[in-house]
């Protein structure tokens, strides 16, 4: 893509760049909170099972939602990427334009409304076949 083109491409984007931005930062202040939250609630020496087994609940819940805080950021900081490589917007799987409508809704969204449906489905396909072979 010619640096005109691209930078073209970057200005048509500047809005959804200091939403991702915004967002990011967003996601690494709540990563830090929890874990700040997770160290000032813990007990150096829990007293019964009973706080042990809040203690490794509490963790849990930490480690889960910490999970999808990095699953988040890694997706905000790759159309933070694709923005600045003059490829955002467009869909990973089909190479068409995302809607306007969806970037607004999910503005780290790589594919468009109906490959991100197909991709849902094939997945809960392989989720249904996977429970079968299980029972």
């Amino acid at each position: 893509m010619a640096s005109g083109m691209r930078s073209s491409v970057k200005s048509k984007y500047e809005a959804y760049r200091k939403i991702l931005e915004k967002k990011a930062a967003e996601v690494q202040s709540s990563m830090s909170a929890q874990k700040a939250a997770q160290v000032l609630a813990r007990e150096e020496h829990p007293h019964d099972e009973g706080d042990l087994s809040q203690q490794s609940h509490e963790e849990w819940i930490f480690l889960n939602r910490n999970t999808l805080d990095i699953k988040l950021l890694r997706e905000v900081q790759d159309a933070l990427r694709r923005i600045e490589q003059g490829t955002y917007g467009v869909c990973y799987e089909c190479e068409e334009p995302i809607s306007v409508k969806r970037l607004e809704a999910v503005p780290w969204a790589k594919f468009c409304v109906s490959c991100q449906e197909r991709i849902a489905a094939r997945a809960e396909a392989g989720e249904e076949a996977f429970q079968e072979l299980d029972r």
